[in-house]
């Protein structure tokens, strides 16, 4: 985080209007005061609220005015920016922290967290080391709003270090530019940098709001969406000199940013806003404290935050913001809990502030005072360089180690591991009893089947609203005999795991088209919100490509109801695809639980009842869609409850393979096993010639 001793603004000497500052440099306690009160909003919101508090997006406008006060008053005083010297400046302060907070954090995955989270965990590492963290968790649609914060990576709370660090490369770049631009023109510094941030302020918020009201999930760890933020950060730094409200007016909107800041996530449901034109409450709250400045009156707000426990606490808010989220997750792992009470919650607090002060006082503040890494660039090099690697060396090894065992355990899958063919007639097992059930708890994350190409040509679907973001394809394969498409949420996207191989063998093209939580059906109301108008965009889309198959899972199940029902408006959006000549394929779906059955495994033992669970609990009698098989000549039913479940229960393991890799998705190595049942039972139910 930028250093407590920020630079004052720097009056444009050009300009009769902007008097010159008397002291080149001020220190501004309130800014200091704002940032801990911004990391503490943080922290009891995450620990006791599970929401979001506003407290980021303050963060955020902090660095980027700090950041533009400097840039500022250099290309004003005509002094060179030093680009390369900065970056390296910047990153040698914010990497040994960054570094010591990952690797603590890996060393308490070990100890206390399953290892079925230890791949993803190690890939996070990375991309926070990396500072693209924010890119991984768009991409994977994680909901930050989860109430249950003990499915959260410890390393997710890097997201938005990771868009400061993208920020803090591209902003000196933008001042660049706009120093050529001033320094072959005669266009004046300040002009032309609110020109430039205003430009990016409007474009940012515009596309904030729309991809917000679009595609809530990946926009808020978007950078794109963000951008907007900073730049109101660097307007604030901009026109400060020329915002001059009398001392009453500074008390009273010192005051009205501070309730407003504080009131954010309670007076506001923010879920599934931020960070559209909802994160300018926060962050005009700040922009008011900013303006308002130091009073000299004893009614302002300025006192408090100027207080100096709460001055010395915003000198270690970075350390606070990187550990209290580790602590907290972990701690939720280990005891199985979804938040913390209101006692383990004040000790995760106290904890992780004991932390932050001590290691801001005996690791972070030698680092950035060493006089021997400033005095040369290579000199701050080798510290980052060390940084890097104290996380690299570690985090490479172990997921070496980690592949080694999943290749030797895999050797003799097919003998040791048979998964659902043990269920098959006159099957006998000729493998090593005592082999390890697959997958691993440490390859978990190999369980999601995708396609690797995305959908592209006749199958492209850019003009179908937002179905391109989840549609992928096999190979373009020459003549195929059938175009097959998979559509829905991920349930029977896991299903492709069996169907790609059948897809293969049989020479079809094959696409998906996936939304996660969305289950496939006419869009006939509001049951799944967001749905609608992406059902709507796949039956626009298949009446387009005009498949000959459609796999669907037609019916849907919880783990707290003893039923599966049909899917709202499944027969209806059945019969469009029915009566455009399309075969469909409706696969029940498969029960669900309230665990992690791997984690279950992994913790209890194979044989423990708390992993296994009673069938007529999860699913009805019969298969909700049974009825619409015989009422439709066109629509096939598919049932693999069989060989989920045997005998009235859902084990956690058949055949040596984990049927389950989470608490509610078949896992890609159990349903590759049940590939030549599945195709058995599919070529049965249509009629269809091998």
């Amino acid at each position: 985080m930028p250093s407590a001793q920020i630079a004052a603004i720097s009056r444009d000497s050009s300009s009769p209007t902007v008097p010159r500052s008397q002291d080149p440099k001020v220190f501004r306690p309130e800014v200091q005061g704002l940032r801990a009160l911004a990391v503490l909003m943080v922290v009891v919101y995450h620990v006791w609220l599970g929401r979001v508090s506003g407290g980021v997006d303050i963060f955020l406008l902090i660095s980027s005015f700090l950041l533009t006060l400097s840039f500022t008053r250099k290309l004003e005083n005509g002094k060179a920016l030093d680009l390369l010297g900065y970056w390296v400046h910047v990153f040698k302060r914010l990497l040994p922290m960054a570094a010591l907070t990952i690797l603590v954090t890996l060393a308490a995955v070990v100890t206390f967290v399953p290892a079925t989270r230890w791949s993803t965990i190690l890939d996070q590492a990375w991309a926070s080391l990396f500072y693209f963290q924010n890119w991984v968790l768009a991409f994977g649609s994680v909901d930050y709003y989860a109430a249950d914060h003990s499915g959260a990576s410890p390393l997710q709370h890097f997201w938005s270090l990771s868009i400061q660090g993208q920020v803090f490369i591209l902003w000196p770049l933008m001042f660049a530019l706009a120093g050529l631009l001033c320094s072959r023109t005669l266009l004046r510094v300040r002009p032309t940098l609110i020109v430039l941030f205003g430009t990016v302020f409007a474009v940012s918020l515009a596309f904030s709001v729309v991809q917000t009201y679009t595609n809530q999930g990946f926009a808020y760890f978007d950078t794109r969406t963000r951008l907007w933020e900073f730049a109101l950060g660097s307007l604030i730094a901009l026109f400060l000199p020329y915002l001059k409200p009398g001392r009453s007016a500074r008390v009273l909107l010192g005051w009205i940013g501070i309730a407003a800041m504080l009131s954010v996530g309670i007076v506001l449901q923010v879920e599934q806003q931020f960070p559209g034109f909802i994160a300018l409450w926060p962050t005009l709250a700040a922009a008011a404290i900013i303006v308002a400045g130091q009073t000299d009156s004893r009614w302002g707000a300025d006192r408090l935050l100027s207080w100096k426990p709460l001055v010395k606490l915003g000198d270690s808010s970075y350390a606070l913001y990187l550990i209290h989220w580790p602590i907290l997750v972990i701690y939720l792992i280990f005891r199985d809990r979804e938040m913390a009470g209101p006692i383990s919650g004040a000790f995760i607090i106290v904890i992780s502030v004991i932390w932050a002060v001590l290691v801001t006082k005996w690791i972070d503040t030698p680092i950035r005072n060493l006089k021997w890494a400033e005095e040369k660039r290579l000199r701050a090099g080798v510290v980052i360089a060390l940084s890097v690697l104290l996380v690299a060396v570690p985090v490479a090894t172990w997921q070496s180690q980690l592949r080694t065992a999943a290749s030797e355990a895999a050797a003799r899958v097919d003998i040791d591991n048979p998964g659902a063919t043990v269920l098959g007639k006159g099957f006998k097992f000729r493998g090593d009893p005592d082999a390890p059930v697959l997958p691993l708890a440490t390859a978990m994350d190999a369980e999601w089947v995708w396609l690797d190409q995305k959908c592209s040509g006749a199958f492209d679907a850019s003009e179908y609203g937002q179905l391109q973001d989840g549609c992928t394809q096999t190979p373009l394969v020459e003549n195929p005999d059938k175009l097959a498409v998979v559509v829905g949420a991920s349930h029977p996207q896991q299903w492709v795991a069996a169907i790609e191989v059948l897809a293969a063998e049989q020479n079809w093209q094959l696409v998906v088209l996936r939304k996660g939580q969305c289950p496939f059906g006419a869009p006939i109301g509001k049951q799944f919100e967001g749905c609608e108008n992406w059902n709507g965009d796949v039956l626009r889309y298949l009446d387009d490509v005009n498949p000959d198959v459609v796999f669907t899972v037609s019916s849907s199940s919880h783990h707290t109801r003893a039923e599966d029902l049909l899917v709202p408006g499944y027969e209806k959006a059945a019969v469009q695809l029915m009566n455009d000549g399309a075969d469909v394929i409706a696969i029940r779906d498969n029960p669900r639980f309230g665990i992690n059955i791997p984690e279950c495994v992994e913790t209890n033992g194979v044989d423990d009842p708390a992993c296994t669970f009673p069938l007529e609990d999860k699913l009805a009698g019969v298969n909700p869609a049974a009825s619409l098989g015989e009422k439709y000549e066109k629509l096939h039913t598919i049932d693999m409850t069989d060989r989920i479940c045997v005998d009235g229960l859902c084990p956690p393991v058949i055949g040596n393979v984990l049927v389950y890799m989470d608490d509610n998705h078949l896992g890609a190595t159990y349903i590759r096993t049940m590939t030549e049942e599945f195709s058995d039972r599919l070529f049965d139910s249509t009629g269809w010639d091998r």
